[in-house]
This record gives structure tokens, sequence and C-alpha cells, in this order.
């Protein structure tokens, strides 16, 4: 599955969470210490860094569902930016709906300015893809059944460029 291929009306789908490598990278790097970590929550930010697990479990869920897909090594922002630019097109992309880890919330929670890194930061090694509507159920089951979890994030709209949009509905920008 290339990264050019995506359609409007696709839903945006995310594996795993996002975040976790980046803010383990700064823990590592001494940017934690103001962070109302627990100890299993540094040793996930350090191991999601230090031992990234692509996806390859869901390599045929994407292969037989999606229409476009990349992985997430330079950043979900950057990443699926790429993308949106190689199946010109746009997406509007739900920064509520990202999967965060309970590390990566009790980080924002603490930092809330640790989201952009969250979101830009790379190595997560997650995968992005877009699913046409009627093989959103399939996707969905076939990822469940190779035990990688997924999230919709977004859809892929008319246009040019990924668009995050906070809480607020406001653009955010990076």
């Amino acid at each position: 599955v290339r990264r050019a291929g995506a359609k409007p009306g696709d839903a945006v789908f995310v594996s795993g969470t996002i975040g976790d490598a980046s803010l383990g990278l700064a823990l590592r790097q001494g940017d934690g210490a103001g962070w109302q970590l627990t100890a299993a929550q540094r040793r996930h930010l350090a191991s999601r860094y230090l031992l990234p697990q692509p996806r390859n479990a869901l390599a045929e869920a994407v292969r037989m569902h999606a229409s476009a897909a990349m992985d997430v090594s330079d950043g979900l922002v950057g990443d699926f930016t790429k993308l949106c630019r190689a199946s010109t097109i746009a997406a509007e992309i739900a920064v509520a709906q990202v999967p965060l880890s309970d590390a990566a919330r009790a980080v924002i929670a603490d930092a809330p300015a640790m989201l952009e890194t969250a979101l830009t930061g790379g190595d997560d090694y997650e995968v992005v893809c877009t699913v046409p509507p009627a093989k959103v159920v399939g996707f969905r089951a076939a990822a469940q059944a190779a035990h990688v979890p997924v999230s919709e994030i977004g859809q892929i709209v008319t246009g040019e460029g990924a668009r995050f949009v906070g809480a607020d509905g406001q653009a955010l920008a990076f």
C-alpha cells in the first residue's frame, strides 16, 4: 500500500499510541524534571524510545483494507502531511482522537506544550492509514484479530494538506 491512494471520504486511522518515543527522548535528555510520572510511566516512555515495536502484525489488515498508508517514524504531523501530499488530498484530524498512552497524558497534563512534541516527534513506528468507508468494519476486525489497537482520528477531504484541529475547533499550527 503506497502513500498515494487516499480519497475524500476515507477514514484516517493510526495504530497504537502516538508521542511516547519523543516524550521518552525528552525524558532521557532531562526535560521531564517537573513531570509527575510514576516509575512505570517513566519506564514506558523510555522503553518506547529505546525499543520501538513496529506494527508488523498490522501489515495484512492494511494491505487488504487501506487505500494509503505509511509508518509514523518522523512524527504523526510530518508523516501524515507527506501522505496527504502524495495523495493530493486534504485531511481533518481531530487531535483529541489521537491515541495517547497514560504516560503521555500525564506528561501533557503537567506540561501542555508537550502535546506538540508528542504529535511532531518521531520514532513511534506506528502506522497511519486511510480506509474507504466500505472497508472500515473489516479493517477494525482485522486489526483486532492481529491484536493491534487502532483509532480513527479523522477523515480525508478535498483540498490539500493535513489540518490538525484542537478540541476548540481551531486548527493547530506546529
